[in-house]
């Protein structure tokens, strides 16, 4: 059994599907096959259903398979300890970040670091946590960067800054004749919310403190998107949440909807988040120093509001 062999079987595993995971392994499918034909027949046993659709990994190819996976990680850190050892700054990094954090936070460190080390190859997704954790325990991302803490046990935290929430709203709402905004004063039946799946979206219902009453609501839309819930707030009526990083680009016009929370404003926490058994562990730590390199300085503060739990 090879290590090329083992990897052909996680990546079925992973795919769910001969065509998928040939396609991610560069290999021919029925070479793919083969390979997978002569582990079973070498063990005697059956690692994959295929009269299902799609493919399922039986009770024993399962815990194959998660050996697997352990012994690809311990062979991938042998070149781990020589490339430390040489002091390379070089390979690939996965990392899956959120999508109310991508557009702000990506632009402020992403052109410098790639710049500082020509010879890493990253790879970027925009995922909402639950997949960026799926990914992290699948072995198909290195890194994540989102909102914790979040109580898996199979990942690590390292939080990086802490950011305030503020208010997106609306010029015909009683609230903007305020100067800052009390939780109390939020109607979450005001308030327009990015779709179910978004973590953001569990913050800004925790921070209101209620749940939607639909009838109440003559217009309900969510969207996946805080710059299309802006626009909205903007032509309607209402207000939504933004984080802290948001604000930064924000020109004169739109600085107008803008309302800060009283003291104690509300916070999240963002960290960089990876499996137990994680390698690149020299790529992460510069990819968190770069990061903290380019913030403002408030955002390292972790007693600068109170924090919001994204669950």
């Amino acid at each position: 059994m090879t290590i090329t062999q083992l990897e052909y079987l996680v990546a079925v595993d992973t795919y769910k599907s001969f065509a998928q995971a040939a396609k991610h392994c560069f290999v021919t499918q029925p070479t793919l096959s083969m390979q997978i034909k002569k582990i079973e027949e070498e063990l005697n046993i059956l690692v994959f259903d295929r009269s299902k659709k799609p493919i399922l990994t039986t009770d024993i190819g399962r815990q194959i398979i998660d050996q697997a996976r352990i012994t690809l990680q311990e062979a991938r850190r042998i070149k781990e300890l020589i490339q430390f050892q040489k002091d390379d700054v070089k390979g690939e990094l996965r990392i899956g970040i959120i999508p109310t954090l991508s557009p702000y936070l990506l632009p402020l460190f992403i052109t410098d670091f790639m710049n500082k080390y020509p010879d890493v190859q990253l790879v970027v997704e925009e995922l909402v946590s639950e997949q960026i954790v799926y990914k992290l325990n699948n072995d198909l991302l290195d890194v994540g960067i989102l909102v914790t803490p979040m109580a898996k046990k199979s990942i690590v935290e390292i939080p990086i800054f802490y950011e305030m929430f503020v208010v997106y709203l609306s010029t015909t709402h009683p609230l903007s004749q305020k100067n800052k905004i009390d939780f109390k004063d939020l109607d979450i039946n005001d308030m327009w919310l990015l779709k179910e799946g978004h973590c953001f979206r569990n913050q800004a219902i925790n921070i209101c403190g209620e749940a939607i009453d639909e009838s109440q609501v003559q217009l309900r839309f969510e969207s996946g998107s805080l710059e299309t819930l802006c626009r909205i707030v903007e032509k309607q009526y209402g207000y939504t949440l933004l984080p802290e990083l948001a604000m930064l680009d924000l020109d004169e016009q739109k600085q107008k909807y803008l309302r800060h929370f009283n003291n104690p404003q509300p916070i999240r926490e963002i960290s960089l988040v990876i499996h137990r058994s994680f390698m690149k562990r020299k790529l992460i730590d510069l990819l968190k120093t770069e990061i903290l390199l380019h913030i403002p300085a408030d955002l390292k503060n972790k007693n600068r509001g109170k924090l919001i739990h994204w669950v």
